[in-house]
């Protein structure tokens, strides 16, 4: 199963070498991270997106409990909660393909950020399943380049990531 975990965790040199050290001494794969600093400077918030049984999930969680960086952990997907993602994609734009990318950019509300006589660059955010259906609509033919951020997660309702 699809696990999101958000890390607090302290905003200094080597805090991400040792969480994703802890991954892959033990052979787990992340699918994404990312990683910022938030409101507190002191403080980075990390996304982790990985696959696991329930077992597994645990054991990670314990394990990464057990970092001195870490500050406190959730994983997102144990309740309601709201996940984007930003993806930019380098299309081949001739002819009458033009028009219809600037069309697929209108079904699933992307922006075209970049133009040139040959090539455009869209900008799409929103959950993974729709980064997938726009690249399947797309067709391998047109795309160029593809560069996706990975996921962020934010609880929903009350629930925070407070220290």
């Amino acid at each position: 199963m699809r696990h999101i975990i958000s890390l607090l965790l302290e905003n200094e040199a080597g805090a991400l070498s040792r969480v994703a050290g802890l991954f892959s001494a033990r052979g787990y794969n992340i699918e994404s991270l990312t990683v910022a600093p938030t409101e507190d400077p002191s403080l980075s918030r990390m996304t982790i997106v990985t696959h696991g049984t329930e077992e597994i999930i645990e054991q990670i969680t314990k394990q990464l409990n057990k970092l001195i960086d870490v500050v406190k952990l959730t994983d997102m997907t144990e309740g309601p909660h709201i996940e984007r993602e930003l993806m930019m994609v380098k299309v081949r734009a001739e002819g009458h393909d033009r028009e219809e990318h600037k069309r697929l950019c209108e079904i699933f509300r992307g922006r075209i950020i970049d133009v040139t006589d040959t090539t455009y660059v869209i900008e799409l955010t929103g959950d993974s399943e729709k980064m997938d259906a726009f690249l399947d609509a797309l067709g391998e033919k047109a795309i160029l380049e593809v560069v996706r951020t990975g996921i962020s997660g934010i609880a929903r309702g009350k629930r925070a990531m407070h220290v």
